[in-house]
């Protein structure tokens, strides 16, 4: 990895989300060696990712290079790279482009989508968690447009115009407000000779409420602000499978589609080494205690959504959220 030698200490982050970059901002003054890997060379703001799969943001508008962030602070290395193995024993990290040993190690590896071991919903439907899938899902989506003004089939272009997304969290939400904003003004514009009144949006929750988690007034506001829209909402719906074609759910329920979203959860993103069943909980996330420290080590600790902090608010753990990952940051950084 062409990291030099020194007589710092030597912490290594995985991962350059809010909870590494804020990590990485308030060691900058300390007397330490910091190196950070991560798989992309850039820090993406994922709360707009949907933004850039509807088209209403480029890119550049959600990504900041990582180097560029740690470019003034001294003894700091960042390096491209994807972590596959921790040896707690040797206290060595080994990834696709060398072993590096570390003093002390905190993992910021964050979430992915949680498909529930449902590999045929894996294959065919459309995730939302890094850029190139949300550049994926754009793609798709004027795709199917293109292939709806085309088709003579009339239950082909109904299917090619049926957007399903699954999970009403913050993202299924947000996501099927701005496909209901395209359907009502931009459509009609760009696609006049296609009848844009048989698109249609669908969301699907296996609760009760959507924004689960939040307060029962914001979940009824965020339901009757679709509804208006024209999205229909399905809750106490459970999604089995997906073919490629076809939704089935755990009901008589079936949507046909050519285009559906999974936003039904993520899972922590554990690198083998620490994914033990000692180390890790519900959710796939680390155990970590209030100062971050996995569960049975001094010099391994864990930030963001990939840890479990417990507290009696929280008894499954903080929220997987931007703001608790930057608090843990800062905080393990002081």
């Amino acid at each position: 990895m062409n990291i030099p030698k020194t007589s710092y200490p030597r912490i290594i982050i995985i991962g350059g989300g809010f909870a590494g970059i804020a990590l990485a901002r308030k060691l900058s003054k300390q007397e330490v060696q910091v190196v950070l890997l991560d798989k992309h060379n850039y820090h993406t703001f994922q709360p707009l990712l949907y933004q850039v799969s509807t088209g209403g943001l480029e890119p550049d508008s959600i990504a900041y290079p990582i180097r560029k962030i740690l470019k003034d602070f001294p003894n700091f290395h960042f390096r491209l790279a994807e972590v596959n193995e921790i040896d707690t024993t040797c206290n060595t990290i080994k990834t696709n482009i060398g072993d590096l040993k570390f003093d002390y190690l905190v993992v910021a590896s964050g979430s992915k989508t949680n498909y529930f071991g449902n590999t045929e919903i894996e294959k065919h439907s459309m995730a939302m968690k890094t850029i190139p899938q949300s550049l994926n899902l754009r793609s798709l989506i004027l795709e199917n447009f293109e292939e709806a003004l085309l088709t003579t089939d009339l239950h082909e272009r109904i299917a090619l115009m049926n957007f399903v997304i699954v999970g009403g969290g913050p993202t299924g939400v947000e996501l099927a407000g701005a496909l209901a904003e395209i359907k009502k003004g931009i459509l009609p514009k760009d696609y006049p000779d296609l009848d844009t009144r048989l698109a249609q949006i669908n969301i699907i929750q296996s609760g009760g409420c959507l924004l689960k988690g939040m307060s029962e007034n914001a979940s009824a506001k965020a339901e009757d602000f679709l509804e208006k829209l024209g999205v229909h909402v399905w809750k106490n719906v459970r999604v089995t499978n997906y073919d490629g074609k076809t939704v089935t759910t755990n009901s008589d329920l079936t949507f046909d589609t050519a285009t559906v979203v999974w936003a039904a959860g993520v899972q922590g993103a554990t690198i083998k080494g620490l994914d033990a069943k000692d180390f890790v909980t519900r959710g796939n996330r680390i155990l970590v205690n209030q100062c971050n420290q996995v569960k049975g080590f001094e010099h391994i600790f864990a930030i963001g959504d990939i840890a479990c902090m417990a507290t009696d608010e929280f008894p499954n753990g903080l929220p997987m959220m931007a703001q608790p990952a930057i608090q843990q940051g800062q905080q393990l950084g002081e």
